[in-house]
């Protein structure tokens, strides 16, 4: 049992975040390997595809192959995402709270509700991005139905377009109006991002429908979207940092070979991509569950709850004490598998 349930500071969320991560790399490695290894497949795949019709010499005729594989890939790795995401919240709520975690365990944990955890993300995502989303969309019509028309974006067809002077000062009007317009969309994103940002522990720990989940997270995070926002910072620069060590190489090689690297290059890009993202997916998740925990002790004494509830003072609440328990596929309690063990 985890006693030392109290308030965190920042530092002390990010130590907590760093030692659950180290102590138990390979549960989450395990767990995220499971989207990006996924993603891996069909990237490898597509390679194989794009090479096959470019040798046969109807890569252009059969584009839609191409495009169809990716339209699989997109739905694949959306459900995917969200069983992942869900399982390394399950498997934080069990570690930090000293229950033993294994990656079957949190996967067989979550899948039953799966559905709801993809609508919750489906939900959170349009109201987080949809002000950014239809920026773009109108920027993108006004470049099809009237930059393109008068010569803007190049040429039409085979013949040359004349730019007229009126047309060039509306198409920049319009790009500085939506360069304005992105500033508040973006701050809207980032506010909506953090007040959302504990839906899918609390939908995951509490057994939540997704609105109940979604009003959970405003509640829960009052108070503390500064240091949640800390925390996005530092999943950023963790991310960019990796992308840049792992990527520039292929970015000079894309340069050397002006645009277009061969098939195995792009093969060794994607398996160094794999390793990277494998590497830093589990690390947001980590930090939220933490946040979400540390935000009800602050908020509910959820430390004194969940010692008594262990010390057998209190009836523990259905839904959380049945989330608490690790299980295994035939859904028994395995009392064999230690805290942190390794892992399926």
């Amino acid at each position: 049992m985890e006693t030392s349930l109290r308030p965190l500071t920042l530092g002390e969320l990010l130590d907590r975040t760093a030692q659950l991560y180290r102590e138990n790399f390979l549960l989450f490695a395990g767990i995220a390997a499971v989207y990006t290894g996924m993603l891996l497949i069909f990237s490898l795949l597509q390679i194989a595809v794009q090479e096959l019709l470019r040798a046969n010499g109807t890569l252009h005729q059969l584009q839609w192959v191409v495009w169809s594989l990716s339209g699989v890939t997109m739905i694949v790795a959306f459900i995917l995402s969200g069983a992942t995401v869900a399982a390394n919240n399950r498997a934080v709520g069990w570690l930090h709270l000293g229950q033993p975690a294994t990656i079957r365990g949190a996967y067989t944990s979550i899948l039953p509700q799966l559905g709801r955890y993809l609508w919750l993300m489906t939900i959170t995502a349009v109201m987080v991005w949809l002000p950014i989303a239809l920026l773009y969309a109108g920027y993108l019509v006004m470049l099809l139905v009237y930059a393109k028309p008068h010569g803007l974006m190049g040429r039409t067809g085979t013949a040359a377009v004349p730019v007229e002077a009126h047309a060039m000062g509306i198409f920049i009007g319009a790009s500085i109006v939506f360069l304005l317009l992105m500033i508040p969309a973006g701050v809207y994103t980032v506010l909506m991002a953090l007040r959302y940002s504990l839906a899918i522990p609390a939908c995951v720990v509490e057994n939540l429908k997704a609105r109940p989940a979604i009003r959970r997270s405003i509640a829960l995070s009052k108070g503390s979207k500064g240091r949640i926002f800390l925390l996005f910072l530092l999943v950023v620069a963790v991310n960019v940092g990796l992308l840049f060590l792992t990527q520039i190489v292929f970015l000079v090689m894309s340069v050397q070979h002006h645009g277009i690297l061969p098939a195995w290059i792009r093969a060794v890009q994607q398996v160094v991509a794999f390793f990277t993202d494998t590497f830093v997916a589990p690390i947001l998740a980590i930090g939220l569950t933490l946040f979400y925990y540390d935000q009800r002790v602050r908020q509910e004494g959820f430390d004194i709850e969940w010692m008594m509830q262990a010390a057998g003072m209190a009836p523990p609440a259905a839904p959380e004490a049945a989330s608490l328990q690790v299980r295994d596929v035939g859904g028994e309690a395995n009392p064999e598998e230690g805290s942190g063990s390794v892992h399926e």
